[in-house]
């Protein structure tokens, strides 16, 4: 729904202190209902992937997913989208070290503080446990990048971590790749369980 986009884009120029006139109108003529606060975009593909496995359009239902390019910005976006705001229902995905601000930036906009749901480590670190690091490397060499697997594991900083750390850990070394990999991680789940946290977010909404 190209609508949801723009109301996206809308409420991210407004939260960066832009007018907040056009998320207004936009709020105001949209089916939008409730709002999935997510720290970035990784976590926005991992949410549409898993969304769309289960034959659900999210838009559609009046769910804008917003990544806020941050933890820290979720006080700023939960007071103008919340009760204090355009009254909308918010709930989010975030790391266990970033907790802290989803609980106080929920509690200060008047949302409710269990609406939100944590990632033992974090999103990625949830998902090569469900799928298990032998699978994770196999999707890695699917996707060609194998080669830069071993030699990233060839590192000194790698020894000594377990396969998950390491796996976790190549994930963020490359820009674009912890957002590639939100969805293919996901896609490989089929139909079996998703990890709790992601599972919880989506049946919630």
């Amino acid at each position: 729904m190209a609508d949801m986009g723009a109301f996206r884009d809308a409420v991210t120029a407004w939260a960066a202190g832009g007018p907040g006139d056009r998320a207004r109108e936009l709020a105001s003529r949209l089916p939008v209902r409730t709002v999935v606060l997510l720290e970035g975009p990784s976590d926005a593909a991992a949410v549409g992937a898993l969304a769309t496995s289960r034959g659900r359009d999210l838009a559609a239902e009046g769910v804008c997913v917003l990544p806020m390019g941050g933890a820290m910005s979720v006080g700023r976006f939960a007071r103008l989208l919340g009760p204090p705001g355009l009254g909308l229902r918010l709930t989010g995905l975030c790391d266990e070290a970033e907790r802290r601000y989803y609980a106080r930036g929920f509690h200060l906009a008047g949302a409710a503080p269990q609406d939100f749901f944590v990632c033992a480590a974090d999103l990625e670190d949830e998902l090569i446990r469900a799928l298990g690091a032998a699978r994770v490397t196999e999707l890695v060499r699917a996707e060609g990048e194998l080669r830069a697997l071993r030699t990233f594991l060839h590192q000194p900083a790698q020894q000594g971590r377990t396969a998950q750390q390491q796996l976790r850990r190549f994930l963020g070394t490359k820009k674009g790749r912890k957002i590639h990999y939100g969805r293919v991680l996901v896609e490989a789940l089929g139909p079996g369980p998703a990890p709790g946290p992601l599972d919880g977010l989506l049946t919630s909404l």
